[in-house]
């Protein structure tokens, strides 16, 4: 009679199978079945839930083009926290870097209006608005920062971004106007916060 409970590292090899020949259910289960621990590692990583999502949904996707190079004879779960916490200080190194260049060099003159109506950058035209907009700039979450940058400063495409962080063109454009809009806000808080000072 056979085992009535499954083993789970067979259960796992035949969803990494199935999802290996395309099977996108299988690769569904997979992130339903470890999404919580992912999460958690990236939350760990950068303290914010927002900020944990989006990083948890990068690292899925690298998790995705890596599937093939996992070694079936061991830990998935090992393996997966492995790559997680990897891709984790990748971020942070690559967010620390940013957050440099942007302290050194970022020129608000340089970043044109987000949208009809918008009014983040046209509020940066007194003489401190470079000092201003460095402040502004660190409060954003790291992911909408990203995005902000490439698009404002760097001037690149949607589809450029989307090429090199690995991420559909939607999220892409998602995630510069929520950071345009959080930018705003920041620029707006500073302000108040300057004026009741030298008030």
């Amino acid at each position: 009679m056979p085992d009535p409970t499954p083993n789970p590292t067979a259960a796992i090899d035949a969803l990494i199978a199935d999802c290996l020949g395309g099977d996108q259910l299988a690769w569904e289960q997979i992130v339903r079945q470890h999404r919580r621990k992912v999460f958690n590692i990236a939350y760990k990583f950068t303290g914010r839930h927002d900020e944990a999502e989006d990083l948890t949904q990068d690292i899925f996707l690298k998790i995705f083009k890596s599937l093939h190079t996992f070694d079936r004879r061991a830990n998935f779960q090992t393996w997966l926290v492995s790559v997680s916490r990897n891709l984790c200080i990748d971020h942070y190194r690559s967010v620390r870097k940013e957050r440099e260049t942007i302290a050194r060099d970022v020129d608000a003159g340089e970043l044109t209006p987000a949208a009809p109506g918008q009014n983040a950058y046209q509020a940066l035209e007194q003489a401190d608005r470079v000092e201003l907009l460095r402040k502004a700039m660190a409060e954003l979450p790291p992911t909408l920062r990203e995005a902000v940058v490439k698009r404002d400063l760097q001037e690149l495409s949607y589809q450029e971004i989307a090429d090199q962080l690995n991420l559909p063109e939607g999220t892409v454009k998602s995630r510069i106007n929520r950071g345009r809009t959080e930018l705003a806000r920041q620029v707006r808080r500073i302000r108040a916060e300057d004026e009741g000072v030298t008030g």
